[in-house]
């Protein structure tokens, strides 16, 4: 499932217009982002939780070309799946 299947189901189930439903996503999607940059945590019990991990700047190395590259320090999302969506997938 992408955005647009996301958008087209809300839209179907809950007998929304497209442009309501992608307005609704959107704005879920936007406070979703602007929470992990503030707080670095968004929990959805029963779903999962995402979070923000650091990772530290280190020397790399360019696969095409073998020569060595520093990579800077940066943050990235991390998902962690919730134990009752974990069950629901295994069953």
């Amino acid at each position: 499932m992408n955005k647009t299947d996301l958008i087209l189901a809300l839209a179907y189930r809950e007998e929304l217009t497209e442009k309501d439903a992608t307005t609704i996503i959107n704005l879920i999607f936007d406070d979703f982002t602007e929470a992990l940059k503030d707080s670095g945590r968004i929990e959805i019990r029963g779903f999962g939780s995402f979070s923000v991990r650091e990772y530290k700047a280190y020397t790399g190395r360019n696969p095409k070309t073998g020569t060595r590259i520093e990579v800077k320090q940066k943050k990235a999302p991390f998902f962690k799946v919730g134990k009752e969506l974990k069950q629901k997938v295994n069953n």
